[in-house]
Parts: C-alpha cells; structure tokens; sequence
C-alpha cells in the first residue's frame, strides 16, 4: 500500500512541481522526499501538515490515508496471511458489534478498514497500545485477552449511551439518601436511570457481548461516577446485589474511580460484596432474621426490606439452597 504519497506524485506531475522544488518547499531533503514519493518511509505529523498548507490538500485526507497505510504494513508484518489478520480481528468482535450496531463498518470488505473503524471505536491509537492501556486502565482479575477485549468494548458501548447526556451534580452526601430510595422501588430501567442521573450518578444497563463474564463495573468521568451494569439478570435481588456493589466502590474508591475502571479488585471486593449486602439489609436487622426465620416476613415488613431480599441473602450465606422451594418462591422476577 502506497499511502499518501502516490497521490502527492500525482498532484506534483498535474501541477508540474518538480520533486527537488517541493522538497525545499517542505525543508526536506530530496532524498526524503523520493522515499515519501515511494511509500518507504512514514510521514510525521508536522510533515502532513507542511503538505497540506503548501497544497490546500485536506489535512484529514492526507492523515487518513497515511493511517490506513501505517495500519495495514502494521497487520502485514505481525500476520502471515489476510486470514490470521482477521482472525485477529474477529477477537474483538466486529461483526457482533456490527450487527448490534454498536459500529459502523465504512467498508467490511477490507481488513485494513475494519481494524481503522475498530481503532476509533476504541478511542486508542494503535493495537500495540491496546492491552497496555488494559492494564494501566482497568483493574480486574486478568483472565485470557479475548475476554479482557470484549469487556472494554461493551464499557466503550456504555461510554456512547451516556456521550452528550446532561446530569446533576454529583454530591457524596446525596449517596446514603439515594441507597434508601431505590431498594422499595418497583423495577423499571427508565425510571431507575433517571433516578441515578437526579443524583449525578451515570446508570447504564446494557447487554453485554457473548461469553463475556461481567457483571458490572464503575468509574469516575469528570466529577460523576459511571456505573454499569450487563442485562444478565433476571432477579431483582441479584440485580440490586450487583447495583449496590458497584455504589459501594463508588462511596469507598471515588478517588481511584478517576483514573482507574474497576471490574474486581480483588484486595477489596470480599469487603465490598460485605457492604453491599448490608445495604440490602442492615446488620440489626439481618441477625434478627437470622434468629427468628419464622417471623422473617414480619421483619422484612416492619423495616421496609423486600422480601427477595431477605431469601437472597439466605441462600448467599447458604442457610439455603438458590434451587429451594421457599427461595423459588419468594424470587421477584425484574423481566
């Protein structure tokens, strides 16, 4: 692939610019000059830039082309064959993203296009970047890069849903008066996301990619937390088990949030399942049911706790099974 330079020949031979003038034009050497002619070198930005202001040729234009031509010598020389590139590819998955229409594919024909339409999907600059930025960014338990891939897709998805939407303030102190709203709330998605932005809070609910192990994760964009959270779930319980977790890193490590995206933090996440819970169902309340589990409805009743909550925990701590006939029972379905 040529990249900009073949259409910089064709420009020069139109307007019969010789090479040795259009190089002392731009301050480079002929030499340098032949080498971009022929596509053995590539041109640095300023260089672009030289080009453009000479030529009144589109800075995008020449930035494009030259990018495509750097991407696909990148693909070339890392793969034997168009077949182990797009393998490659297909770990980031595209064509699920197409068909999603979380991505646009300028032309899925190419290879070359398809990993430039990816690139900027991902908002990084080059596939070398791609798993150091993982590591630096991302604080999760490291399972294989295929998995690691297809959760930051699904986070860089939920980063377009919130892109451009306008919330309050966040206040932390607002956060204690927020956690007693939401959990006697009858399940609705709409009015849960709106609920959450009244208080500064980004809530994104969104399908995650196939075979990706993901609950949820958070974050801080600006000064507002960001939590999401898959559409894994069917009970309420384990939703809101799930939700609370993710407040519960927003209340503890709203200052990592900012630089970090926090999916399992191993260090603290006994701890924070522990908050979680006890959001749910205060540690008063919950050593009362434990002690008197005939009289469980009655406590739940008395002190506003859902009664999946309480079956939940239950079978959490194994004082049951998930598969009972008493947790079947009292499970609230949020679909």
């Amino acid at each position: 692939m040529q990249g900009f330079g073949s259409m910089l020949r064709d420009y020069l031979e139109f307007y019969k610019i010789s090479q040795t003038d259009f190089a002392e034009r731009l301050g480079i050497s002929t030499k340098h000059m032949n080498e971009i002619l022929c596509g053995k070198t590539n041109m640095s930005e300023e260089l672009m830039l030289g080009i453009s202001l000479i030529t009144d040729i589109d800075i995008n234009l020449i930035f494009y082309v030259e990018s495509k031509k750097r991407i696909y010598d990148y693909l070339n020389s890392n793969f034997d064959n168009e077949k182990e590139i797009n393998k490659y590819l297909n770990t980031f998955c595209i064509n699920e993203m197409s068909k999603r229409k979380w991505i646009t594919l300028k032309d899925s024909s190419s290879y070359t296009q398809n990993a430039m339409d990816l690139l900027d999907y991902l908002g990084i600059s080059n596939f070398d970047n791609i798993n150091k930025y993982y590591n630096k960014k991302i604080l999760y338990k490291k399972k294989d890069d295929a998995d690691l891939n297809k959760i930051y897709l699904w986070i860089k998805r939920c980063d377009r849903i919130i892109m451009g939407k306008e919330i309050s303030d966040y206040k932390s102190s607002n956060l204690n008066l927020l956690l007693k709203i939401i959990r006697n709330n009858k399940f609705n998605e709409k009015e849960l996301i709106q609920l959450f932005n009244k208080y500064g809070i980004y809530l994104v609910i969104e399908d995650a990619l196939p075979s990706t192990k993901i609950r949820g994760c958070s974050m801080v964009k600006g000064n507002n937390p960001c939590i999401y959270i898959t559409r894994y779930f069917e009970e309420k319980a384990s939703f809101y088990f799930t939700l609370y977790h993710e407040l519960g890193h927003v209340k503890k490590d709203y200052n990592r949030l900012k630089n970090k995206i926090i999916i399992n933090d191993d260090d603290n996440e006994k701890d924070i399942d522990n908050y979680a819970l006890n959001e749910m169902i205060d540690s008063n309340t919950w050593n009362k049911i434990k002690v008197n589990i005939n009289d469980l409805e009655h406590i739940c009743r008395e002190n506003n706790i859902p009664l999946c909550f309480a079956y939940y925990r239950l079978a959490y701590e194994g004082i049951i099974s998930y598969g009972s006939k008493e947790y079947n029972e009292h499970k609230e379905k949020i679909n």
